[in-house]
């Protein structure tokens, strides 16, 4: 079978946000890019964390209870992102997502942020694929 990489499947322009943002702007952010995590990058644009729509419900609950919202990204995001590279295989991607693994992986080349790869990209990347492969028979 045919080899499909992540570069050609990706998203090379997604929503990133920093770690010194505020929430409440962050999350404005992720509601607007209609996007359900994203990942956070430095002023070079390298990979620092991820956080997640989940990532900040709890701390979106305790400021909304005390009507106070100073918390940053950093105080919520994960440092330990799992992320793949542009000349990934999607075929091992999706094996990987078969797991309780992340729906959004962050596509990184040399450190620095290139795009992402979601659960439904993977899977359309697969469809495609599919549909290519009974055309040949």
């Amino acid at each position: 079978m045919e080899s499909l990489i992540i570069r050609d499947h990706m998203q090379r322009h997604p929503l990133s946000l920093h770690p010194d943002m505020s929430i409440a702007t962050a999350v404005e952010k992720l509601l607007l890019g209609e996007q359900t995590g994203a990942p956070v990058v430095d002023s070079e644009n390298h990979l620092v964390g991820f956080v997640s729509e989940q990532d900040f419900l709890a701390k979106l609950m305790e400021s909304s209870y005390h009507c106070e919202l100073v918390a940053k990204v950093s105080d919520v995001m994960r440092a330990d992102v799992l992320t793949v590279g542009p000349n990934d295989s999607v075929f091992e991607l999706a094996q990987q997502m078969t797991g309780q693994k992340p729906k959004i992986y962050p596509v990184v080349e040399e450190g620095k942020l290139i795009g992402i790869i979601n659960r439904r990209q993977v899977l359309l990347a697969m469809d495609k694929h599919l549909h290519e492969c009974y055309k040949a028979s």
